[in-house]
């Protein structure tokens, strides 16, 4: 039985570590039939040493989505390697650590211009860099935190999040009739090499010890990374501008 990505062609982007959530997408992906390709800044080498624990081998190529040359090159290294793209995820983020920690009264525009240029802008960067080569539609899955809220310690990486849901938005508007879906994934914290940048995140994750309607596991991200592939699917094929939560329900309760 073929899986539901048999025939897909995806870039991925963000696989750091094996506790990545891109990096669980990325695993899916080749299981339900895709061909992958994946891309790192700014130490290729060790999303290569990552990608040696995948079920198949995936090239890795350098790309720092702030860099015009970098995302100039992406459409000529893609082809070479897979033809063309079906899908796209973006699992990109980043702020300064004045930018986070409970310093969002104090921090600098340098700093928030930093986290909005890497977490939100590069979403459209990405996307336009890529969308020569799905000349037949296809779909882009980023990935948020839910932007509705402050969080605890999470400071300006709050509107970046917000920046991207809106950017998305905007994307899935102009893309639609080019038959290109563009959708977020809103996750719950997980332990991984984003978490880690984050001050106080014990803080933050403790909400979803005391309000998860289903029990939240820290330590798997394999839910989110299969939420990510079902969106790159075909399953959805008339699902656009949308954010899916893979919570534990969190996002649904009130006070």
């Amino acid at each position: 039985m073929s899986g539901i990505l048999e025939g897909k062609r995806v870039l991925i982007t963000g696989v750091l570590m094996e506790s990545s959530i891109a990096f669980h997408a990325a695993k899916v992906a080749q299981e339900q039939g895709a061909e992958i390709i994946l891309t790192a800044f700014p130490r290729p080498t060790l999303t290569e040493r990552i990608a040696k624990k995948l079920p198949k081998p995936a090239k890795v190529i350098e790309l720092d989505v702030t860099n015009d040359e970098h995302l100039a090159r992406v459409e000529d290294v893609v082809r070479e390697e897979l033809g063309g793209l079906d899908g796209v995820v973006h699992s990109i983020g980043f702020a300064p650590q004045d930018a986070l920690g409970g310093n969002f009264l104090n921090t600098p525009f340098e700093s928030v211009s930093t986290a909005m240029h890497v977490s939100a802008f590069s979403l459209k960067s990405l996307t336009m860099a890529c969308m020569p080569l799905m000349q037949n539609g296809g779909s882009v899955v980023g990935l948020t935190f839910d932007a509705q809220f402050a969080w605890p310690q999470y400071d300006w990486m709050g509107p970046a999040k917000a920046a991207l849901e809106a950017t998305s938005r905007y994307l899935a508007r102009d893309l639609g009739k080019q038959d290109v879906r563009c959708n977020l994934i809103s996750a719950g914290p997980l332990r991984s090499m984003a978490a880690k940048s984050i001050p106080g995140f014990t803080d933050l994750a403790k909400v979803w010890d005391e309000r998860s309607p289903l029990q939240w596991d820290m330590e798997d991200p394999e839910p989110a990374g299969r939420g990510i592939v079902a969106l790159l699917s075909d399953f959805f094929p008339k699902t656009t501008g949308e954010i899916i939560h893979v919570d534990g329900g969190v996002h649904i309760m009130g006070a």
